[in-house]
């Protein structure tokens, strides 16, 4: 029989770290309200506090289990952060176009993001697991979990969404993993409502924070076979990201 407490205390209090969280941010608005606000995919004005507020609380959560991946978390909504704000205006988007302008001498702010969270996943892995291969595909799993999620956060909800389907079949494992993937999926509930409302947007700092939570679920609650499944689907989904975009876009 799975213990259903842990993951309850889990889910509990990331979904009430993200709210008070948002509340906070709301209220005090550093740098003032027009920081806070972004455009759509509509080009609808919308607050960012759920962002950062889903990225502390995926990132205190996972690191109240495993310290480890509690920072790798937390680097992939620093970077996410970094993005949202030093890139708001690039049109471009995907690996490829970064890595062309990184060979031209452009370091971009999704190169900064591709590198610091590729980084942060394979420094988590190595106190993750504890073989070599095991490490490596820990940190592929972590980085590219944070990545699919920003992926699919192409209209309103779809991100949130995923990290709640994709998830669900953590919770039935016991340990680690299952009260990771409560923390993220807590994190994601929190904000989806205002997400689908089209009266906030969590952005690269919220989608890949709980991706990378996400993806911690995944390494924590797997052993190698599941690691290797997880991890090749995860690349193709990078190979593949125009169309898994466009798939989630599609999606009404």
């Amino acid at each position: 029989m799975i213990e259903r407490a842990p993951r309850t205390t889990a889910f509990g209090l990331s979904a009430a770290v993200t709210r008070a969280a948002v509340s906070a941010l709301r209220a005090k608005a550093p740098g003032g309200r027009d920081r806070w606000q972004r455009k759509n995919y509509a080009g609808r004005t919308v607050e960012w506090y759920a962002g950062p507020a889903s990225a502390v609380a995926a990132a205190l959560g996972t690191g109240r289990v495993s310290p480890a991946a509690g920072v790798a978390v937390a680097v992939a909504g620093v970077c996410g952060a970094y993005d949202d704000v030093a890139g708001a205006g690039d049109p471009r988007r995907g690996f490829r176009a970064h890595l062309s302008a990184l060979r031209d001498g452009e370091v971009t702010s999704g190169a900064v993001k591709l590198v610091g969270i590729s980084a942060a996943g394979l420094v988590a892995g190595a106190f993750l697991k504890e073989r070599p291969v095991d490490r490596l595909l820990a940190g592929v799993v972590i980085a590219g979990a944070a990545h699919f999620v920003n992926l699919v956060d192409v209209r309103p909800g779809r991100a949130a969404a995923a990290v709640l389907a994709l998830g669900a079949p953590g919770l039935l494992r016991a340990g680690a993993g299952a009260e990771i993937a409560a923390t993220a999926m807590a994190a994601a509930a929190a904000v989806l409502p205002d997400d689908l409302g089209e009266r906030a947007m969590i952005g690269d700092t919220g989608a890949h924070a709980l991706g990378a939570a996400l993806g911690a679920a995944v390494v924590a609650g797997n052993g190698r076979a599941g690691l290797v499944a997880h991890a090749a689907a995860l690349v193709a989904a990078a190979v593949y990201g125009d169309k898994v975009s466009e798939v989630a876009r599609g999606v009404e």
